[in-house]
């Protein structure tokens, strides 16, 4: 009898030994180690509403020529965005007139939108200018982490912050931002990113929220700590301020598109060492979400597995080590 039970036990083992290394051997297979970031010819321009010209984006490589780009990725906003955007050009523009060093431009990057997104966006660029709100308009969906990449990397700025689209946030936090990011990188060279937290609003929403959503609420944090990032609480806040230099390190070496896009920047920021400020800000629930709590949870959890096992086994590296080793 116990013969047969340490037979069945080394035939368990050894089977779960084999579907480990099939999953390695898949993920290796499947995977490319740096992302391949494609992007189509007509994603390339921008319409200036008042010229009626296209007119070719910047690129993230090239020196910067603003203060502040922000960054509002928006996928069938608009309803919305309005209000996102009335708040938040309001406030850039009395910074810029307290303070005429500070220059800045809005990209609102369409991802894919099947409503006027594009069209209320582009209402906004013909009001301020072409030099102060532009339009990216993606051929196709391809995820907000998608949608936030394409902006960085047609950004002007010293410095890059990317903001939802809803307008949870209060916008002028962005003055919170600023100073951490400053304490961290005094110059857009340096390294440096300051993090819109929701961490303490985290009672209030437990408060509120339904017994199943806070169950998941805490099993996704818990599988972020576990797969991914441990040095901040929330990494899932719409609101993120970057210097330029550490925008071209993170958004060249992101794989992930989708909703887990927030976790893998701030795990390759952890594995590069790169000084990250945690910071409290203003955040209300605004109805409209495009997230279904349990699917949307469940793939960003299987998201966060394969972040961890892709980079462990070494399907995924990061580019800008690549870059700084050639």
């Amino acid at each position: 009898m116990w013969t047969c039970l340490c037979q069945l036990c080394f035939y368990l083992l050894s089977a779960l030994a084999v579907a480990a290394l099939s999953i390695v051997a898949l993920v290796l297979y499947k995977a490319k180690p740096y992302p391949n970031i494609k992007r189509h010819k007509d994603e390339e321009t921008f319409l200036d509403p008042h010229t009626i010209k296209t007119v070719t984006f910047p690129s993230l490589e090239d020196s910067p020529s603003l203060e502040l780009s922000v960054i509002v990725p928006a996928y069938n906003e608009e309803q919305r965005l309005p209000s996102m955007l009335d708040e938040c050009l309001a406030f850039l523009e009395q910074k810029s007139a307290g303070s005429p060093n500070f220059t800045y431009e809005v990209i609102v990057v369409s991802d894919g939108s099947q409503d006027a997104t594009v069209s209320v966006a582009l209402g906004y660029s013909k009001k301020h200018g072409a030099e102060k709100v532009r339009v990216l308009e993606l051929i196709e969906n391809r995820g907000k982490g998608g949608a936030v990449r394409m902006g960085m990397l047609s950004a002007r700025g010293r410095n890059l912050l990317f903001a939802d689209a809803d307008g949870a946030t209060k916008f002028p936090d962005y003055d919170k931002l600023e100073v951490a990011l400053k304490q961290l990188a005094p110059e857009w060279r340096d390294d440096g990113i300051a993090i819109g937290s929701r961490a303490h609003l985290e009672n209030d929403a437990i408060a509120t929220r339904s017994f199943f959503r806070t169950i998941l609420m805490h099993g996704f944090h818990f599988l972020v700590w576990l797969f991914a990032v441990r040095s901040i609480r929330d990494t899932q806040c719409g609101f993120k301020l970057f210097t330029r230099t550490t925008a071209r390190k993170l958004f060249t070496s992101l794989h992930v598109e989708r909703w887990a896009f927030d976790v893998e920047l701030l795990y390759l920021a952890e594995n590069l060492k790169l000084p990250m400020s945690e910071v409290a800000v203003r955040w209300t629930e605004i109805d409209g979400s495009k997230l279904t709590p349990f699917w949307s949870w469940l793939q960003m959890g299987r998201d966060l597995f394969m972040i961890w096992l892709r980079y462990l086994v070494g399907a995924w590296r990061i580019a800008s080590i690549q870059k700084k080793e050639k």
